[in-house]
Formats: C-alpha cells, sequence, structure tokens
C-alpha cells in the first residue's frame, strides 16, 4: 500500500494559496481517478482507492503545516507503513513555478511541514516537490506563500496538476521517469502533436496553347482576285 500526502492548511481562506500546491494536486488525483468521497480520519481528511492492483491512501493533514507530521504519523503507524511507502507533495519555493522535482530523503530545507514529518516519521520517505518560485527576499516567504495563486499563474498550474494526475500511476509503481514524463506531456507539450500534416499543393495542368481559327472562305472570282491584286 502506498500513502499519498498532500501538504497545506484546512478551510476555505488557505484553499488556493501557494502552500495548498499539495492538497490540490491530491485533489485531482481523488477525482480523476474515481477514489472514495474524502472522509475525517488521522487527524486528516482521507480518499482511498486503486492503482491496478496497489491500494492507495491519499491524506490531507487538517492540523495545520506545522503539525503535519501528526497525522502523517498516525495514519502510517496504523497502516502498519515504513518511510519508504510514503510520498509527500509539497511546495518548493527553490523551484520555478511549475516545475517539478522528485526527491528520496533527505533534508526539509526549512519547510515546516516537511520539519514536522520529519520529526514523526524520519527523512526518508519520498517527496514530490512543486515549484512556486521565491519572492525574492526571505523575509516575505510567509506573506508569499500564504497568498493566493494570481490569475497569471492558472494556465501552468492547472497544466502541472493534470499531469500530475495523468502520472500517478507512475508514482506509485515507482516509475519516477514516466511519472515525469507525463507532467511533462502536459506542461510543455510537443509544438507539432496537435497540428495536422499540410495538405499537398494541387498542380494545375499547363494552360492549352490557343487553336487557331481557319481562315474565312475567298468566294471571289478570278478576275476579281486579279484586279485587287493591282488595287
Amino acid at each position: 500500500m502506498k500513502l499519498l500526502v498532500g501538504l497545506g492548511n484546512p478551510g476555505a481562506k488557505y484553499a488556493q494559496n501557494r502552500h495548498n500546491i499539495g492538497f490540490m494536486a491530491l485533489d485531482h488525483i481523488a477525482a480523476d481517478h474515481g477514489f472514495a468521497p474524502w472522509k475525517a480520519r488521522f487527524q486528516a481528511q482521507i480518499s482511498e482507492g486503486r492503482f491496478g492492483s496497489e491500494r492507495v491512501m491519499l491524506l490531507k493533514p487538517q492540523t495545520f503545516m506545522n503539525l503535519s507530521g501528526q497525522a502523517v504519523g498516525e495514519a502510517m503507524r496504523y497502516l502498519k507503513l515504513a518511510p519508504e511507502d510514503v510520498v509527500v507533495f509539497h511546495d518548493e519555493l527553490d523551484l520555478a513555478p511549475g516545475k517539478l522535482r522528485l526527491k528520496s530523503g533527505g533534508g526539509h530545507a526549512g519547510h515546516n511541514g516537511l520539519r514536522s514529518i520529519h520529526q514523526h516519521i524520519g527523512a526518508e520517505y519520498d517527496r514530490v516537490r512543486l515549484g512556486i518560485g521565491h519572492p525574492g527576499n526571505k523575509n516575505a516567504v510567509a506573506g508569499y506563500v500564504l497568498r493566493d495563486f494570481p490569475k497569471a499563474d492558472a494556465e501552468w498550474l492547472d497544466d502541472l496538476l493534470r499531469g500530475i494526475s495523468d502520472g500517478a500511476p507512475h508514482l506509485v509503481a515507482g516509475d519516477g521517469s514516466r511519472f515525469q514524463n507525463a507532467v511533462a506531456l502536459r506542461v510543455a507539450p510537443a509544438r507539432n502533436a496537435s497540428k495536422e500534416p499540410p495538405a499537398r499543393p494541387v498542380t494545375e495542368a499547363p494552360a492549352k496553347a490557343p487553336v487557331a481559327a481557319d481562315p474565312p472562305e475567298d468566294t471571289r472570282s478570278p478576275l476579281q482576285r486579279l484586279a485587287d491584286r493591282f488595287r
């Protein structure tokens, strides 16, 4: 069984925040793949489903970001999972908007949700890092992540989330390359993928030379023709 965790803050106030992109990713997966309705459990909202023979639980902690590890640890203990069975989707300041990277283990880089998960289950879990860009000043980070995505970001954000949903079965199967390829096909599709091949030019038949008309019949008498020559 795999436990897919999306990080964010609960409540409508935060629903469209940059910090909630992990929640958004799980919502797309659940909707697109026919997972069960969300319900409250493990201090979280959970939804269950399958990709082939693999059982999958989606989990959105409802403890607020700084305490995300409580819900993840509780679910892991109940399901008897190892950290290697957990994949966490989270916002990443150090990646450009729309970029995605996979990572196994490592530090939390100051992300409060990851810091809490480290405290409860250790560092040996997988992460899907979702780029939201950096405001340019570390003092502006808190306000930046807790603001909604602007309308100008709507297109790339939708493409990214759809790509994550497309590739989720590959991620669960452990095929990170195919997962990332599925995302890339949404975010940066081939330029000519939707274009029809150009029609062949129509070659026109060469124009025919005009046919000369027959000269009119000469009805003059021989004597008249001779007279006309000396006029």
